[in-house]
Formats: C-alpha cells, structure tokens, sequence
C-alpha cells in the first residue's frame, strides 16, 4: 500500500488487546505488512504456500486472515471502504437501490463435480456467481452457485441476505432472467421492489462486478434519485 492509502486504513483496523491496556503479547508482525501480503495473494492468484519470502511467514499471514475472517472483520473492513467511496461521491454511507444479476464462468478440472454444473443457456460449464451491488457497481452481497442454479432460485437466499446486511434498500433493479413469482415474493416478504428491466441495460462486467451503464452519480440519497437514465430503445 501506498502511505495514502495506509492512512485511510488505519484507523479502520481493530486495535490490538494489548496496546488498550488487555493483556498479550505484542504482535510479532505490522497490520500493514500483513495486509500488503493478503493483497499479493488475492491479486497473483497463488496459494498460501508460495507466499514470497519478502513478506512474513504464510502461515503468519494466514493466521491474521484466518482470525479476521472468523471475527466478520473482514467483512466489515470491506463495507466501511465501501461507505467512504459512497461519501466521497456524495452519496449516503448506505445505499438504498441495488442491481442484482448473475454471471457463469467456466471452472477449472480440480472443482468438484458436486459443486459445479452446466449453464444450458449459456453454454458454460462451472459455476455461477449472483451478485448485487449498487448503482456505483459497489459489491453488497455475493452468492456462489453450480451453474445448473437458474437465476431466480439463487435470488432468494441472496435476496434475504441483501435485506439483512441493508436495511435501507427499497429498490432493485434485475434483467429479465428474474422474471415471475420472485418479484411477488421479494414485496411481500422483504418489502423490496424488484424492478426489471427486459431490454437488457444490466449486465455483469467482465471483472465480475455488475454495473449499469446508464446510471448517473447524483448526490441524493432515496431509491428514486438513483433511478438510472435510459435513453429510448428500438425493441420497447
């Protein structure tokens, strides 16, 4: 990380037991240092064991993100970077309009057959990644499914999650792969207007996060104000 960017993380971490005055041993390792290894291996992609020797020792550095990931700290790093960069665009910290969509990408030999499946419509054998952001593409909830799970299946679970995790939500936007009873469902048991949009202006970028390219950045905060701008289309 970059001095700046450390200065923004810092006071989002958790302080130690021991710097308050509660008891252990001082740890043997920097947050920093550890967070710039994490970082190396989600980007690169490698494994635990092919840490590079620059940084601390992998099973170090997987004890550090073991431990967080337990405690739902990682979690709750991720949703306060998220508030800041809503903030800074002149939004409210919590969004209160969604876009969900869904996306199958092909797996590799090594997954397990029980956890994969065949996209009949797409063509694609693997997995499936159902995903809901809002309307600046930000990450609110992801679910993991074989590729077999059509859409609408995958949509509650991960429907009820999203009100859960986002109380303020009201709105959001899907394609028309969500079509049917799940719109009924989603008002009458999670008070969420499932909006569809048949033409297709929702979409699933290729780095797997889902974005609306008609959406505009205003800086107000109801469902309304988010609504995205759509110019006329041929096909209505």
């Amino acid at each position: 990380m970059t001095d700046a960017e450390w200065a923004a993380v810092r006071p989002l971490l958790p302080v130690p037991a021991w710097l308050e005055g509660k008891g252990g041993q001082p740890e043997g390792y920097c947050h920093r240092s550890m967070l710039d290894a994490i970082r190396y291996l989600v980007a690169g992609g490698i494994s635990w064991r092919a840490m590079p020797a620059d940084f601390p020792a992998w099973g170090r550095v997987y004890a550090f993100f073991r431990r967080w990931r337990e405690h739902g700290l990682i979690a709750e790093f991720h949703d306060r970077l998220r508030g800041q960069v809503r903030e800074r665009e002149g939004r409210e910290a919590e969004p209160s309009a969604g876009i969900i969509d869904a996306q199958s990408v092909r797996a590799s030999a090594s997954v397990p057959a029980s956890s994969s499946g065949y996209d009949g419509g797409k063509k694609v054998p693997g997995r499936k990644r159902h995903i809901v952001t809002d309307t600046l593409g930000l990450l609110l909830a992801v679910a993991v499914t074989a590729a077999n799970v059509g859409d609408r299946d995958a949509a509650v679970p991960l429907l009820r999650r999203l009100r859960t995790l986002h109380r303020e939500i009201t709105l959001v936007w899907a394609d028309g792969g969500y079509t049917g009873g799940l719109v009924g469902w989603a008002k009458d048991k999670l008070a969420l207007t499932l909006q569809l949009d048949s033409v297709g202006d929702l979409g699933v970028s290729l780095c797997g996060s889902m974005v609306n390219k008609h959406a505009r950045v205003v800086p107000m905060t109801d469902a309304a104000a988010e609504v995205p701008v759509v110019p006329p289309s041929p096909f209505r």
